[in-house]
């Protein structure tokens, strides 16, 4: 993460949406397209404005211009159609023809106007191609298009590289890929339901490393998500520690790796010691759960636990996860925004300590 501070912080990339938010984005929202840009614009000039009053170094859009974080594939190409998820009965986009570019730079478009709204440095998410496989193939649907799974992840990857040429000609900082498919993978449950787990979870990397191919002249990152932001809609949690993917993490062809460290069974930080020293960490160490807010010296000491395996200059503070988990979950803005002073305050107090640690060793060289 481009930064010359210690400790800089940040969100993963979603925020709190609010009701009047939701209705906007709504299929059946009343609005004309006019007032939808207006108001929306309005309204994520609120979301900025509430990063920066909680002081926070790398700012997102909250991810509002989007119905959901994984559907923004369907803005960007087309093949897709919206149905409902016949396990759950919620809205589901589902691939159902063959992929053609749609609207080459939609969320180039949320970076061009966030950049309008803030100085400080700004990140874009985009979502991994293995995940689209997992959430928006169907072995029925999409068969005619995709006999396979792993077909339409491909072909996903130069829908999304494209996008990301787009990114970094419009500037932007930071450019995450958001791969809660690949952190499954840490799960005995999971595993036990493939045949080859860590060849399930190679393709996994080598698709993002085949999006990020090649991008030398931006900040690219990945994001491990253990499901904590699933927490506030009752979803299943994932356990295990991170070791069984430790080798699919080192193949990571990306600068840096958020990592969730707040929930049990999130195992240990010494697996941190594994990865190349080149690659900087993302400490996801603010919980998301709605009504759980961590202190600030809570969340020190949990960065104080990694820093007795990686240096300073590697760490970055983040939540655990996003905090809009969906549509129907329900998380309170303010509380969000103390939970970022206190991110913010966390980083602060370690700024102090260990700036004047890192000066005291240099004297000493």
């Amino acid at each position: 993460m481009t930064s010359n501070i210690l400790f800089p912080t940040s969100v993963i990339g979603s925020m709190p949406r609010p009701d009047f938010v939701k209705d906007l984005i709504a299929d059946d929202s009343p609005h004309s397209d006019e007032d939808y840009q207006r108001l929306m614009g309005s309204a994520i000039r609120s979301v900025v404005a509430l990063q920066e009053a909680a002081g926070l170094d790398v700012i997102s859009d909250g991810e509002w211009w989007r119905k959901s974080y994984i559907g923004v594939i369907a803005e960007l190409a087309h093949g897709f159609e919206l149905s409902v998820n016949p396990a759950d009965g919620r809205p589901w986009t589902v691939v159902v023809d063959r992929l053609a570019p749609k609207q080459p730079g939609f969320i180039a478009k949320e970076v061009s106007f966030l950049k309008q709204l803030t100085n400080r440095q700004i990140k874009a998410t985009l979502p991994a191609p293995a995940l689209l496989g997992e959430r928006m193939w169907d072995p029925v649907a999409s068969s005619k298009a995709y006999p396979t799974r792993e077909a339409f992840v491909r072909d996903c990857v130069p829908i999304l590289r494209r996008e990301i040429e787009l990114l970094r000609d419009e500037g932007v900082s930071i450019i995450q890929i958001d791969d809660p498919h690949l952190c499954l993978f840490v799960d005995p449950e999971v595993r036990a339901g493939y045949d080859n787990p860590d060849q399930a979870a190679d393709f996994a990397v080598d698709m993002d490393n085949q999006v990020v191919a090649d991008f030398k002249d931006v900040s690219l990152a990945v994001h491990l998500c253990r499901r904590a932001g699933a927490r506030a809609r009752g979803d299943a949690q994932h356990q295990g520690s991170y070791e069984p993917i430790m080798q699919q993490l080192r193949k990571l062809d990306v600068g840096h790796i958020t990592m969730e460290f707040t929930t049990p069974g999130s195992g240990e930080m010494s697996v941190l010691r594994e990865l190349p020293e080149n690659i900087d960490i993302g400490l996801g160490v603010v919980s998301t759960l709605p009504g759980e807010i961590d202190s600030p010296e809570t969340i020190v000491a949990r960065v104080e636990q990694a820093l007795k395996h990686v240096a300073p200059e590697r760490i970055t503070l983040n939540p655990e996860c996003g905090f809009a988990p969906g549509s129907a979950a329900k998380v309170d803005v303010d509380e969000v925004y103390t939970k970022l002073k206190n991110e913010v305050a966390a980083a602060r107090i370690l700024r102090e300590k260990y700036s004047q640690e890192t000066a005291r060793v240099r004297l000493f060289l």
